[in-house]
């Protein structure tokens, strides 16, 4: 009897050491990410999530979202107390990133990033370096994934209804909007019949494209808004000079009905769709995601073969990929970067398996495959990325590497967090609206402007 008793108290403390390995062995990771543009960038994450959990045991429970629903859910988790353990989307660094970690919400990960810092190009790694309130502190409170900057896309096939060819592109700043206005746009209409416009503008208040599109305009004029500490500049005429300028240049394509009214309320996605549907003839975009949609279809094997056929023409001849004009005083344009940053929480529940699994992302290995995954829709922010045969494979993706290799600037929310708010109320659209729906003065509108960003970041 007592042997039984023996035996079977053995036999529940094996099975108790077995369920705690297993439960060690099935720990459960909550990552939340964007969804991808392409099945190749989301296969190239997945491929990731496969290697890890083959490698540590743990069970990645992974929820994808469309962009304009990542920060709504992942604001609400934070509030309810359940944030996941992992959370990557494309607008976090513009919009929420460096207030989370000003208010001392996001996990110190420099132990991850900093032995690993020369892997990193010039000006990525510095967006994910935070000052978090709470702390007193700077680190690094985000990992940098890719990064994004300013290109202008165009139908070569259209303007050459229009009589012109891509070398007729004037490389001043104001000959430059002229000519697709006045030239392009009415020599378009007469040759075809079609009531085309010849710009997409983003003027959408909750769209990212519109605030990314006029701070390009306002680097064109070389305005500063804040210095290297973060103290504004806005009291400065010049300033407020530059400022006005880009504004009158920004919504003139809309006052000119040179770009569609139906601008003003684009979403990001919306001077795409307008793009693949020819209804514009060129957009400014900050990622090259409208050519690399065609290079997708090209190789699509779901699509027919006429439909592949007619996605490698406009991929290989008919869609640009082009820099922007040089600035108004004649210089050549230095580009803002944006790097797209994740992040952990404080009040994540598994921190350290969350930590192993960034630590894992960022293995080139890994890193790369996803990045490339994207079709040159993102730029690597790593050097060893960089260098890849890949950004020399075809014109589109080599202009995106040429511009990177020009140089860049970083967003100001890098040396001020409240420009995150900034560009969460989207001041700048809000301006345009003032300026072409209330018909505001734009020195009025800008003047509002001003003062809001006073009143938020000052």
């Amino acid at each position: 009897m007592q042997f039984q008793k023996a035996a079977a108290a053995l036999l529940a403390g094996v099975a108790l050491l077995c369920g705690a390995g297993a439960a060690q062995a099935q720990q459960k990771l909550t990552v939340w990410w964007e969804r991808g543009f392409y099945k190749s960038e989301d296969d190239a994450l997945y491929d990731v999530i496969r290697k890890f959990e083959a490698k540590t045991g743990a069970k990645v429970e992974l929820s994808q979202y469309p962009i304009q629903d990542m920060i709504p859910k992942t604001v609400s988790a934070l509030d309810s107390g359940s944030p996941p353990d992992v959370a990557y989307a494309s607008v976090y660094d513009f919009q929420v990133a460096g207030k989370w970690a000003f208010e001392g919400k996001l996990e110190d990960i420099s132990d991850i990033l900093t032995p690993i810092k020369e892997r990193f190009a010039k000006n990525t790694l510095e967006t994910a370096y935070l000052q978090n309130d709470k702390a007193r502190k700077r680190a690094y409170y985000a990992f940098p994934l890719k990064q994004q900057t300013m290109h202008i896309e165009v139908w070569s096939d259209m303007l050459a209804k229009a009589g012109y060819k891509i070398s007729d592109l004037p490389t001043r700043w104001n000959d430059y909007w002229s000519f697709w206005c006045e030239k392009v746009q009415p020599a378009y209409r007469r040759a075809t019949g079609e009531r085309v416009f010849a710009i997409g503008v983003p003027m959408g208040v909750d769209s990212s494209d519109a605030f990314y599109s006029f701070l390009t305009f306002m680097d064109a004029y070389n305005v500063k808004l804040v210095d290297d500490d973060g103290k504004l500049l806005v009291d400065d005429p010049k300033v407020r000079a530059g400022l006005i300028k880009a504004m009158i240049d920004y919504v003139m394509p809309y006052q000119k009905a040179c770009t569609p009214p139906s601008a003003t309320s684009w979403k990001d996605p919306e001077n795409n769709v307008s793009f693949h549907n020819k209804t514009i003839l060129m957009t400014h975009n900050a990622t090259i995601s409208i050519a690399a949609k065609w290079l997708d279809d090209m190789n699509n094997t779901a699509l027919t073969d006429a439909q592949r056929s007619v996605a490698r023409k406009n991929y290989e001849e008919n869609i640009y990929t082009l820099g922007f004009p040089d600035k108004p005083d004649g210089s050549k344009m230095v580009y803002r970067t944006a790097v797209k940053l994740g992040v952990i929480f404080n009040a994540s529940k598994n921190k350290a398996l969350a930590r192993d699994f960034v630590g894992f992302m960022l293995l080139e290995q890994n890193l790369t495959p996803y990045v490339e995954g994207a079709l040159g829709r993102w730029f690597p922010v790593t050097r060893e990325g960089q260098a890849r045969a890949f950004w020399q494979e075809d014109r589109h993706r080599k202009s995106v590497f040429e511009q990177f290799a020009a140089g860049t600037v970083p967003f100001e929310f890098t040396k001020n967090y409240r420009f995150t708010v900034l560009n969460n109320e989207n001041v700048w659209a809000k301006a345009m609206s003032r300026i072409v729906n209330d018909k505001l003065p734009v020195d009025k509108a800008v003047d509002e402007m001003i003062a809001r960003i006073k009143a938020v970041a000052g």
